[in-house]
């Protein structure tokens, strides 16, 4: 398993050199969000469609 330095040099590494600082770090953030949501999935902390949309439903009210 990469370190997490190799990992994000490996997401700058592959940013186009125009690449702009918030461009990249959006980029570093959505990938560690992927990958924590990922983790949560895998060890199944996750919640239904039908519990999100209630969730959601409530913050409308």
């Amino acid at each position: 398993m990469a370190t997490a330095k190799e990992q994000m040099a490996r997401i700058i590494e592959a940013q186009p050199d125009n690449a702009s600082y918030e461009e990249i770090l959006r980029e570093l953030a959505f990938t560690r969000m992927v990958e924590r949501g990922l983790a949560d999935s895998d060890t199944g902390r996750t919640i239904s469609n039908q519990e999100m949309q209630e969730r959601i439903c409530s913050w409308q009210s």
